[in-house]
């Protein structure tokens, strides 16, 4: 029998070092879910649960349904809405690293057609309009298989990401947090207290506190390590609210500005348009319209 070897990932999963295409799952609720970087590409699949998704500086929402390409020490986190029940399998993921790659072309040239893709994970991916029967199959076979049959199997499902053309990138910059398991954990600590009080009066002083760190101290820190100002990640996640507000509900825009946790409509109003490139009226029409068309498409 041969003796593989094993190594401990940052989820703590023992894998098989040789192992070019791994597979992962968790439910919710579950430790593995918190603000994290590590050196491989993630494939994640969501398939229960909707809520924040933080991919680098992006934070948006996700729902079933979803597949993001993360690149290595890229941090990511999906944090579910405070009402969610517990589920089994939230996230299916598929793993593998760089080198596996990169190294392959020397041997299988073909393996060049995925590189491209590799390099937009640097960004992190979201992937449109790919049937999700399709993918929930392919994550299932890729779990119930190993060696040679595992990679087969997973190798068209890259050649097909590489070549499709309905995608966005996440991030505008390309993180790279270095940082330890301690000082992971309490960017974590930071992400999670303001996706759950973003509608309070949070001040800077009060966060750097809550991770026993000075006001000066924490600011350079967090900067470091998400790529926004703490103030500019505080208004990202408060936008990112408003949003859903404004296309799923009919409430006042006034109304939605205080309930996100901004203080006077003026300044929502701007940062609502540095972030999203119109005005939250602007917003809310192109939603309805947008809507208007999918329920057109659905009667034909």
């Amino acid at each position: 029998m041969t003796n593989l070897t094993k190594r401990l990932t940052p989820e703590y999963e023992l894998v098989d070092e040789n192992d070019t295409i791994r597979y992962l799952e968790h439910g919710y609720p579950c430790e593995l879910i918190r603000w994290h970087a590590h050196n491989d590409y993630e494939l994640h699949f969501i398939v229960a649960t909707s809520g924040k998704v933080f991919v680098g500086d992006y934070i948006g929402n996700y729902s079933p349904g979803q597949l993001i390409l993360t690149g290595p020490r890229l941090p990511h986190n999906w944090i579910c809405q405070n009402d969610q029940e517990g589920v089994e399998i939230r996230d299916m993921l598929i793993r593998f690293d760089h080198e596996s790659f990169a190294n392959g072309v020397q041997i299988i040239p073909e393996f060049a057609e995925v590189l491209p893709l590799l390099n937009k994970a640097k960004s992190g991916v979201e992937f449109f309009d790919i049937d999700k029967e399709y993918l929930l199959e392919t994550f299932n076979k890729v779990k119930n298989s190993s060696g040679l049959e595992r990679l087969i199997i997973a190798l068209p499902l890259l050649k097909k990401l590489a070549q499709h053309q309905h995608y966005r990138l996440l991030s505008t910059v390309q993180i790279d947090l270095k940082s330890n398991e301690a000082l992971q954990r309490k960017i974590n600590t930071v992400v999670d207290y303001v996706s759950q009080n973003y509608n309070q009066n949070i001040t800077l002083s009060s966060v750097a506190s809550l991770i026993n760190m000075s006001d000066s101290h924490f600011s350079r820190f967090f900067k470091k390590a998400t790529g926004n100002r703490f103030i500019e990640f505080l208004n990202r996640v408060r936008i990112s609210r408003a949003c859903s507000l404004l296309a799923e509900t009919d409430q006042q825009i006034a109304t939605i500005c205080f309930q996100v946790g901004f203080n006077n409509v003026a300044n929502f109003n701007r940062r609502f348009h540095e972030l999203k490139g119109v005005t939250p009226r602007d917003f809310r029409s192109q939603s309805n319209i947008r809507m208007e068309g999918v329920i057109n498409t659905d009667n034909k």
